[in-house]
């Protein structure tokens, strides 16, 4: 492939990616064992460079700097140099990637902040265009179960997979936690899983690099990194699933030796033994087991060596087996089987768990606790924001009664905001200003309401989801 060619522009280099990443993932898939042999020009092609920069310029993480203190979106006029001196660099094979800049975000629902990495503006360019190249090659071997950091592929996937299973037989849930997966991923094994694909050693030792950079904390102290992949890298995810599919094949394997068809399962059962299904977003996963406490138990400790050869962990105590009846939170969801109202009917719901609520009107309390020197329509612009993104997370479920208490919430507290703004304006006027129909409104901007959002069953796909690649 000639990657000598002028700087394209970005339809032009999306269109060149896009094909040469459906011949990649065509490749992969006819030949489930080639390894990859040349593979480092295409992460030095103009064109792969132009579609990674405008990734990394145009995410939100474009506002944060790395140890050298250049944020990608200060980048406006040098940007033809930048890459220039990027991809000479990765051609002649003098690019060295630096330590990440680590920060310490809160964790929902933990006293314990999480580590994020935060690598520079090349580093993440050099991540992106490295990124084009393999995930092609790695999605024709990732299994149907999991999703997370997957093209097309969302959490109500998950969900919708969860409750199309704990609907038939599968009551019993082992709901796994890793300890600190992204610190304590094993290099060696994560690279040997890389291997197995890639074959270009100039590949595998920029994928090395990255792995090996280092972290410059927070205080200042730079730190080696043996172990895991800095959350905030572009390329990390992918690394992870990469890591964490071997608990993937393994369950494939055992879902297929149960057998290809219901009636083959089913018999298996009568004859009293479990069948099981295991559904996995990023380091979240949970084990559905069709058959008895004692089935899901054993799996706990399976499970355990299964990732023991990637330096990964189960967490004792917040690995759990539960029953579909008791109900579990997955991804945000609560997902429980109840009695359906006005029938002896059994059903699975899903519904936002009381932590995703209380997340919820935590950041609209915020944002309605103070700074009322700023216009209403201000305000509303951004509870507005927070409104939406939530309930069109949650609209998949069982939320309208959650949404009509959310819709009470912000109108309460929106409008305690007001009271506060003006102190001294009568309730006349208020309503006249800000309150028509009773309803939060300043000039064209009207605060979104959470209870008119529609709330439909999510379709489960199964494994009908298509590649990026496989529709090219």
């Amino acid at each position: 492939m000639n990657t000598d060619a002028s700087w394209p522009d970005l339809y032009e280099a999306e269109s060149r990616v896009l094909h040469i990443q459906t011949k990649l993932h065509q490749w992969a898939t006819d030949d489930p064992h080639r390894r990859f042999d040349d593979l480092y020009n295409l992460v030095a092609d103009p064109a792969f460079l132009v579609v990674a920069w405008d990734r990394v310029r145009g995410n939100r993480g474009a506002r944060s700097a790395g140890v050298d203190g250049v944020a990608p979106r200060s980048i406006v006029f040098g940007k033809d140099r930048f890459l220039t001196e990027l991809r000479d660099d990765l051609k002649a094979r003098r690019f060295q990637p630096l330590p990440v800049r680590e920060r310490i975000i809160p964790k929902p629902g933990s006293t314990v902040g999480r580590r994020l990495g935060i690598p520079t503006a090349r580093d993440r360019t050099a991540q992106a265009a490295l990124k084009l190249v393999l995930e092609p090659i790695f999605e024709a071997d990732f299994k149907p179960c999991s999703y997370g950091f997957r093209p097309k592929r969302r959490a109500q996937d998950a969900i919708t997979e969860i409750h199309h299973f704990t609907t038939r037989s599968y009551e019993w849930v082992l709901e796994g936690d890793i300890t600190a997966c992204f610190d304590e991923i094993s290099h060696v094994g994560l690279q040997d899983r890389v291997r197995a694909r890639v074959g270009d050693k100039r590949v595998l030792g920029l994928v090395k690099a990255f792995l090996r950079a280092g972290i410059l904390s927070e205080d200042g102290v730079s730190r080696d990194t043996d172990t895991g992949t800095p959350q905030g890298g572009i390329l990390s995810p992918l690394l992870a699933n990469v890591a964490l599919s071997v608990l993937d094949e393994h369950f494939a394997e055992a879902w297929a030796a149960s057998g290809t068809t219901h009636s083959s399962r089913s018999y298996r059962r009568r004859k009293g033994l479990a069948t099981y299904r295991l559904v996995r977003y990023a380091d979240d996963f949970v084990v559905l087991v069709a058959g008895t406490r004692a089935h899901a138990e054993a799996l706990r400790e399976e499970t355990a060596e299964v990732l023991l050869p990637m330096g990964l962990r189960l967490s004792e105590k917040k690995t759990t087996i539960v029953h579909i009846d008791d109900g579990f939170d997955f991804l945000g969801f609560r997902i429980q089987r109840q009695r359906q109202p006005g029938s002896n009917k059994q059903n699975v719901y899903t519904w936002p768990s009381k932590k995703a609520f209380a997340s919820v009107k935590a950041k609209v309390r915020a944002l309605t606790q103070g700074g009322t020197n700023q216009p209403l329509k201000v305000l509303l612009r951004r509870v507005n924001s927070v409104l939406r993104g939530w309930t069109n997370y949650f609209r998949h479920g069982s939320s309208k009664a959650t949404f009509r208490y959310l819709h009470q919430f912000a109108w309460r507290r929106v409008l305690g905001w007001l009271r506060h703004k003006h102190s001294r304006a009568t309730w006349k006027w208020l309503r006249h200003r800000y309150l028509p129909r009773w309803w939060p409104t300043d000039g064209d901007m009207i605060m979104f309401d959470p209870a008119t959002v529609p709330v439909t069953r999510y379709r489960y796909r199964g494994n009908k989801i298509p590649t990026p690649w496989a529709a090219a």
